[in-house]
């Protein structure tokens, strides 16, 4: 081997020397070869068959050598779980099923992955119940055409939920539009369910599943059931859930004539142990992107841990919160945002709830042990980042401090520590009520649960199966807040502006808290950071939280976050007219909306008048950002008019904005109908819902319509963008 590179060694350095000496010495070289009549190239041809002769003999010992880092691939094949090979290997439903021999396919479009949860209850629940072989899928996953080839002896679901103002979630935009531009292609052999996701408080209640079957119905599908409607306003998603659930099984039964069994639980993946992992092959906690679509980059940016400049508290009362959170994006090129888009903040559970699942599953010694999750059937995808640990798993990845559904009550009997627990976790699954004031009376969620299960005993769940919370609890998902600045003002430094939400419920004669859990992670990031000490409002003792982060990446003031793109966006012309209507928190895109306008009027730009209509409780404690409100008056002048609304400010006389909108319809109405006017709603979808009455009722009156005429002529403002909402709630 040596003799061959010394050989070779030689044979480059004379070449080389030949090349790059002087053109006089090229005659005297030759004259040392006693080849006759040999020119320059015939040299450089007998070079070249020479090396390659060279190497021909060499490929068993250097071009066939295995790389140095070939060895991953057979060492750790778990670490390629997460990675784009693991995305479907066709887009073809219908051959998908075929391969995977699958009876029914269960399609989830999700926002917020309560969808995405159903789907994948149901998909598990079939084989346990029927043998009855299913599985979930996400509706970007596969090309929209071929459900058409899907065979008459198979089912599809559709379980997918309404988002915003009637919009489809990001993961049934390509679904949605196929179906609105297709025309030409029969769906006769498709037999499917459907559910839809909603609440009543928003106008196009459960608009997209409705739609999406109306389509189906059209191109020759047949549905088998009455579409079924969650209504989220009332709290029974999960009721209405499960009661559609047992017609369909009713309806496979019928269709298929299978028995239903006893359900035994099977886990969809293995949970394995492997302490020869390290620290750089785990997920410990950063933020994993799930990818929708073809083009997901151009709905949402990516994840990065960004630097906070600024966190204060806006509000003035004792008990409350209001956060006003910069964050610098000068290091992340990537992240770009206009104004009016989203930002999502990705949370971590508080430490107390952390360690109160851990203890009482019984992991406290194994919560660092590195675990991989494999799946048991080959493609099925697992909601979480593998590998991991327990610990980052029930701090990062998994929604610990959401209610236990009732059916998932039900299913943990199963596998209670005694048989106390067994009996009072059956009775609260299978009696509605009582496990729904048991929900009023406590904080309820999985580590609290197990807990009151066995009382004051200390036996901890050790047969609970791992896999099993990681199946009943849903994955992490951001939480997503108006930006509150203006891209043309401050194009890398972006706010937003928090309200710390929590609920309460009252066990006995005392008031329980439940804190919001985005809203008290940045409150306690605003503390960790605030200068000043009467900023510093009291908070429960086990609300912590690790801020530094997984890996620490989120130290020097950080949190993980993304743009998510918004339709909610300024006219284009400065001197359209705008009408801004807010409650609470609703007022910040509205402060980024009259930022920009101030620019532009300072730069000598035409700007259009500004009318902004903003209702809180009280004048002196949450008056959101008046002092800068007051600013923004001198320098835009006549052009912006603010009318306030405070509910509280007298006992005997509550005022809401929708009151305000009242006493100044005829002029807004007027606005509103001149065609150069942009309407802007931004809060809760009950204000929203009283703004739009007492607008309509103007325009009613103003225009002498019928109902029909102003449902029509709202619609059309909304198509062209001039009637626009961000609401919530």
């Amino acid at each position: 081997m040596r003799s061959w590179a010394c050989f070779i060694s030689t044979i480059s350095c004379v070449w080389m020397e030949f090349a790059y000496s002087p053109p006089w010495l090229h005659g005297r070289f030759l004259n040392l070869i006693t080849i006759p009549n040999v020119s320059y190239d015939d040299i450089a041809v007998l070079g070249v068959v020479a090396l390659g002769s060279i190497a021909y003999l060499l490929r068993s010992v250097t071009f066939s050598k295995s790389g140095p880092y070939e060895y991953k691939l057979y060492e750790r094949p778990q670490e390629l779980l997460n990675s784009k090979k693991l995305q479907p290997a066709t887009r073809n439903i219908a051959q998908k099923l075929e391969e995977d021999e699958k009876d029914v396919v269960i399609f989830w479009g999700s926002q917020s992955g309560t969808a995405e949860g159903f789907a994948t209850r149901l998909a598990r629940e079939l084989p346990r119940r029927f043998g009855i072989q299913a599985i979930a899928a996400d509706l970007s996953d596969f090309d929209p055409d071929t459900i058409a080839l899907i065979p008459r002896t198979k089912f599809a679901v559709f379980i997918i939920s309404t988002y915003g103002e009637g919009d489809p979630s990001d993961n049934t935009t390509e679904f949605w539009n196929f179906l609105h531009r297709t025309s030409d292609i029969s769906l006769a052999r498709l037999r499917y369910f459907a559910f839809g996701l909603g609440n009543k408080n928003y106008k196009y209640y459960n608009r997209v599943i409705d739609v999406v079957t109306a389509l189906l119905n059209k191109l020759g599908a047949h549905v088998l059931l009455p579409v079924g409607h969650a209504d989220d306003s009332l709290g029974t998603t999960e009721e209405d859930f499960l009661e559609w659930k047992k017609d369909v099984f009713a309806a496979l039964k019928l269709e298929l004539d299978v028995a239903e069994k006893d359900p035994v639980y099977e886990p969809t993946f293995r949970v394995m142990e492997d302490d020869s992992l390290t620290i750089t092959d785990l997920n410990l906690g950063e933020p994993v992107q799930r990818e929708h679509g073809k083009k997901p980059n151009l709905v949402c940016s990516p994840i990065r841990p960004l630097p906070i400049k600024l966190g204060r508290d806006l509000s003035n009362s004792a008990d409350r919160s209001c956060i006003h959170m910069e964050l610098d994006l000068s290091s992340y090129p990537e992240v770009k945002y206009k104004t009016g888009d989203h930002i999502a903040i990705w949370p971590m559970n508080p430490d107390g709830e952390v360690h109160r699942l851990i203890r009482v599953l019984g992991f406290e010694q194994r919560q660092n042990t590195p675990i991989v999750l494999l799946p048991c059937v080959s493609g099925t995808k697992i909601k979480v980042p593998t590998p991991t640990t327990i610990l980052a798993l029930f701090q990062y990845y998994l929604e610990i401090c959401a209610p236990v559904s009732r059916e998932t009550v039900q299913n943990l009997a199963q596998f209670a520590p005694t048989l106390s627990a067994k009996e009072t976790l059956s009775k609260l699954g299978k009696d509605k009520e009582s496990y729904y004031k048991l929900l009023l009376d406590k904080h309820i969620n999985l580590g609290r649960l197990l807990e009151y299960s066995i009382g004051g005993e200390r036996t901890p769940w050790e047969s609970l199966p791992l896999s099993f919370v990681i199946e009943s609890l849903a994955a992490m998902q951001p939480r997503y807040y108006s930006i509150s600045s203006s891209s043309i003002v401050q194009p890398r430094q972006l706010s937003l502006t928090v309200a710390v939400s929590d609920s309460y419920v009252n066990p006995g004669h005392s008031l329980e808290r439940i804190p919001g859990l985005a809203t008290n992670y940045m409150l306690a990031l605003k503390h960790a950071i605030s200068a000043d000490p009467a900023q510093l409002k009291t908070r429960p003792a086990d609300l912590t939280y690790p801020l530094k982060g997984p890996n620490d990446q989120l130290q020097s003031r950080r949190i993980y976050a993304h743009i998510r793109h918004s339709r909610f966006k300024l006219p284009v012309l400065t001197s359209s007219k705008i009408i801004m209507i807010a409650a609470g928190t609703g007022i910040a895109p509205f402060r980024g909306f009259l930022h920009e306008r101030a620019r532009f009027k300072a730069m000598g730009r035409e700007v259009g008048s500004m009318h902004l209509f903003f209702g809180c409780r009280l004048s002196g404690e949450d008056y959101l950002y008046q002092d800068e409100l007051k600013f923004l008056k001198e320098s835009l002048g006549n052009n912006l008019q603010i009318v306030t609304a405070f509910s509280r400010e007298n006992p005997d006389c509550k005022v809401y904005v929708q009151d305000r909108i009242q006493e100044h319809a005829q002029e807004l109405c007027t606005m509103l109908m001149d065609g150069s006017t942009y309407l802007y709603i931004c809060g809760s979808t009950k204000m929203a819902r009283a703004v739009t009455t007492a607008l309509g009722n103007g325009l009613l009156v103003k225009k002498n319509w019928g109902d029909s005429q102003l449902r029509l002529w709202m619609e059309g403002q909304k198509k062209r963008g001039a009637w626009q909402e961000d609401v919530w709630g």
